[in-house]
């Protein structure tokens, strides 16, 4: 499909959109992924492209979230190897495990996610000085490996994942734990980059536009997390993980974004 002036918008657009789900929560993916294959993709290449943008959005991040000092930095360097071991397992072996598999794990997860979201808000809003003081043990960097594994594989709603165990692993409040979690996804996703690209199953071109409105939403959802802090980005993700449910149960078809622009 050739490129043309509706294609630009529709991706600068929609990557604005994903950059800014992405930045506060997370689940975004599905929009990139029904975006690129409307306009030709196969899944895998989709897939692929998807990490360019991913790349550009939380690097923006980062330096944002950075730059207020809302990452530790040295925590989450005790999770950088692992992450990034997993997301390699998990795409190289990308073609093995399909779709509908990740969609009944991540659909377990996401149900469980929110259903805590609203009945404990206190457990994501508040530092819990019982788990932040404690060491990081051998179970903690295990399940960040799956975590990469998963990344590798899908990447779609690992924000959340990362979220759950930043949260409720080691006990970080919800706004630095989305920080940290802006990092992690950072050092891992190059290797997933080339590794796709070394199978051709990158379009750059789609990639590189979608990038441009990724940065723009990541900017703006890294600025409105540090002005309103965790308490809003609790009913962000609230929001989120409520559409994502209705997409998992079939009631919205993100697919539909063919029927939009005709």
């Amino acid at each position: 499909m050739d490129l043309t002036w509706i294609h630009f918008v529709i991706l600068i657009i929609s990557g604005l959109l994903v950059g800014f789900i992405n930045t506060l929560a997370g689940g975004g993916a599905i929009i990139s992924l029904s975006v690129f294959m409307f306009f030709g993709l196969d899944p895998i290449t989709a897939n692929g492209t998807n990490r360019v943008a991913v790349l550009m959005q939380n690097t923006t991040a980062v330096i944002n979230f950075g730059r207020k000092k809302l990452i530790d930095w040295h925590k989450a360097s005790k999770f950088v190897v692992p992450v990034v071991l997993g997301a390699i397992v998990g795409t190289i072996f990308a073609n093995i495990i399909t779709n509908t598999y990740f969609n009944l794990i991540f659909g377990i997860v996401i149900i469980f996610f929110t259903i805590m979201l609203i009945v404990n808000p206190d457990r994501w809003l508040n530092e819990k000085k019982d788990l932040i003081d404690k060491p990081i043990r051998f179970w903690h960097r295990f399940l960040f490996f799956l975590i990469g594994i998963y990344a590798g594989f899908i990447h779609i709603g690992v924000g959340y994942l990362f979220l759950f165990m930043l949260i409720l692993g080691t006990g970080n409040e919800l706004l630095k734990a989305n920080a940290m979690k802006n990092f992690l996804v950072l050092v891992y996703i190059p290797f997933s980059i080339a590794i796709f690209a070394i199978q051709g199953n990158i379009n750059w071109t789609y990639g590189l536009i979608h990038s441009i409105g990724n940065i723009m939403g990541a900017y703006i959802g890294s600025m409105i997390a540090i002005k309103r802090g965790a308490g809003f980005i609790r009913w962000i993700m609230i929001a989120l993980t409520f559409l994502v449910i209705l997409q998992l149960l079939g009631i919205i078809d993100p697919t539909s974004i063919s029927e939009w622009i005709g």
